[in-house]
């Protein structure tokens, strides 16, 4: 069966770009660099795109153009003992696939709301109160019923999701990205003409470029940049593997990879200036010092910007807009994850198209309804706290010991040179050999002792136990029995 190609360069970039682009652009990046030192942050920031972004997104790019497969078949080309890591990628492709459609439900839903501003005066009574119905008696473990206004748009997001991958790369996937990205582009660019003009905008920019050098010798920026890095780049989680793997023949590999981590990072950037400009403006119209507006994660999106939307000219024109640019954010992640889960399974299975998307998204639909309860909302915090700082920096440094150790990385960067306008040197087998290695080692080892002694966000230990630690087991177990079948039957 020949392997599907994408239609045109433009078509890959702009899809591989809006898998990187999503909701982590848009809410985590500017709160994540306001944590660490505001302008401060960008030096680790950049630093960290150089040394670990550029390098790793050149790595899966070339690796997927390589060995033509999904990530179980490209990494099991490279050793046949290490299909495991591949399906354990796309196991967290698919836990994260299956609770990031729970935000853009909520961005759809606030999509309604926000022609009315039917958040009313007070955005963060109504998202956590009449929104998820939150109790004082949820946990991640107590989720209560299924909140019907959630799950809807839900199950709307899931249709849009499987439309495009049904309609597979050049059909669904590429005519997607074509008009996903530049739209959202546009929006996010029309949103900060408008904004940087209000008053105390200039403020909030000053809180996000002014640095705080005191903080570059803080180790835990350094950790939170290159976290965000590799968060927002969707690296080490079997979506650029099999994104890269419909690439032509003849593709400028280093340029295309170059390309995608610049308008990401660049796109992050502009995000952070919009955010900035409302939270200046906010503080400066409530008379607050900026940090009391800012409230964390999820929350920015769903609390902070509402009540922003409350204070502009216009807010039935700009607030729409603006939750429609996360829902498109949103999607073109979402069809990215659920492409990298599905191509693993045709691989494998040999499965047509059209049965994969089908089984995945059906599997994924039911699975997600556990977020459009009452107690979603913790659940989510939950298992996006272990896949994001466990699961995917875990997942991220065997990929770089194998590739750098056991494939050697001189060959990964002859193949990228062969087919590249642009070449690369030995700081390619530096970055990958030795210094991201040894800076996600830091990082894993950090919050693995960190969550074992303190735990996290207050959960109960069995919460943790079972719904953390639990599912991490489970995923590897899965993936290691997916591995072993193979063998049997080889």
């Amino acid at each position: 069966m020949k392997r599907e190609q994408w239609g045109s360069r433009a078509g890959f970039v702009l899809a591989a770009v809006g898998s990187a682009i999503g909701l982590g652009n848009i809410w985590r990046f500017p709160y994540m660099a306001y944590e660490n030192g505001g302008g401060a942050f960008f030096i680790p920031y950049l630093f960290a795109m150089l040394t670990a972004g550029i390098p790793f997104m050149i790595m899966e790019f070339t690796m997927g153009h390589k060995f033509r497969g999904s990530a179980p078949r490209t990494l099991a080309k490279i050793n046949s003992k290490f299909e495991w890591l591949g399906w354990f990628q796309v196991m967290i492709a698919a836990v994260i696939g299956v609770y990031y459609i729970a935000i853009i439900g909520w961005a759809i839903s606030y999509v309604g709301l926000a022609f009315t501003q039917g958040w009313g005066n007070d955005p963060n009574a109504y998202f956590f109160g009449e929104y998820l119905q939150l109790g004082g008696d949820n946990s991640p473990s107590q989720l209560g019923s299924i909140q019907w206004h959630i799950a809807i748009p839900m199950i709307v997001g899931w249709l849009v999701t499987y439309a495009a991958l049904f309609g597979g790369v050049k059909g669904g996937i590429e005519r997607a990205g074509k008009i996903m990205m530049p739209v959202l582009f546009i929006m996010v660019i029309a949103l900060i003409g408008r904004m940087i003009f209000l008053p105390g905008a200039v403020d909030g920019l000053n809180y996000m470029f002014q640095p705080d050098f005191s903080r570059l010798t803080d180790p835990s920026v350094w950790s939170a940049a290159y976290g965000q890095m590799f968060f927002t780049l969707s690296v080490g989680f079997a979506i650029m593997l099999a994104y890269s793997s419909y690439l032509p023949e003849k593709s400028d590999i280093s340029n295309n990879a170059v390309m995608t981590v610049l308008i990401n990072c660049g796109f992050s950037i502009l995000a952070g200036v919009l955010i900035f400009s409302v939270l200046g403006y906010m503080a400066q119209e409530q008379g607050k010092p900026l940090t009391e507006v800012v409230s964390a994660g999820v929350g920015l999106a769903f609390v902070t910007i509402p009540a922003a939307i409350n204070l502009l000219p216009a807010p039935y024109i700009l607030g729409p807009l603006f939750f429609l640019a996360l829902v498109v954010a949103g999607f073109s992640s979402h069809i990215s994850i659920m492409e990298a889960v599905t191509s693993a399974f045709i691989d494998k299975l040999k499965w047509s198209r059209r049965k994969a998307a089908s089984i995945v998204c059906g599997i994924g639909l039911l699975v997600s309804l556990a977020f459009a309860t009452n107690g979603g909302l913790l659940l989510l915090d939950l298992v996006d706290y272990f896949i994001n700082n466990i699961a995917l920096l875990a997942s991220c440094f065997i990929e770089l010991l194998l590739v750098g150790w056991l494939l050697k990385a001189a060959d990964i960067r002859k193949h990228a040179n062969a087919v590249s306008e642009l070449t690369i040197g030995v700081w390619f087998d530096l970055c990958i050999r030795f210094l991201s290695p040894i800076m996600i080692a830091i990082i894993l080892a950090n919050k693995v002792i960190a969550t074992l002694t303190d735990g996290y966000g207050g959960y109960d230990m069995s919460d943790l136990l079972t719904l953390g630690w639990g599912l991490l087991a489970l995923m590897l177990v899965i993936s290691i029995a997916v591995n072993l079948k193979k063998s049997k039957e080889a």
